[in-house]
């Protein structure tokens, strides 16, 4: 099950790893994705630090890690086709992390909070 963040991540939790993609929402605000900076792998992240950068026809904007841990695994298809992201953004995932705490992800939105949430923004 997605978990989601104010600032429009989601993070599914397998055990003590995490698959961490954009939010629809954040997606359709950005409109036409044109560029991706991705994080180092090895790189320890503190839960709502910024991590990665993306930008769009509308906009650029910081990507913020929504739990702590490493780095382990980036989606490098996503370095020459940003675009993945416009067509899928439920499925595409933008990094994996290592967890320091599973029990981190609590803090996190369901996808019906998520979506009250986004009502009122």
């Amino acid at each position: 099950m997605k978990k989601y963040s104010n600032e429009h991540e989601w993070a599914q939790v397998e055990g003590d790893e995490a698959i961490i993609g954009l939010s629809v929402y954040a997606v359709e605000q950005l409109g036409d994705i044109t560029f991706l900076e991705l994080p180092e792998i090895g790189r320890d992240v503190s839960k709502d630090e910024s991590v990665a950068f993306i930008e769009s026809v509308k906009a650029a904007s910081d990507i913020y890690s929504p739990l702590s841990g490493e780095v382990i695994a980036v989606n490098e298809a996503l370095n020459d086709t940003p675009e993945l992201l416009n067509e899928d953004a439920t499925n595409t995932w933008v990094f994996k992390l290592k967890l320091c705490d599973a029990n981190e992800a609590n803090s996190l939105m369901d996808e019906t909070a998520y979506l009250e949430y986004i009502a009122t923004l």
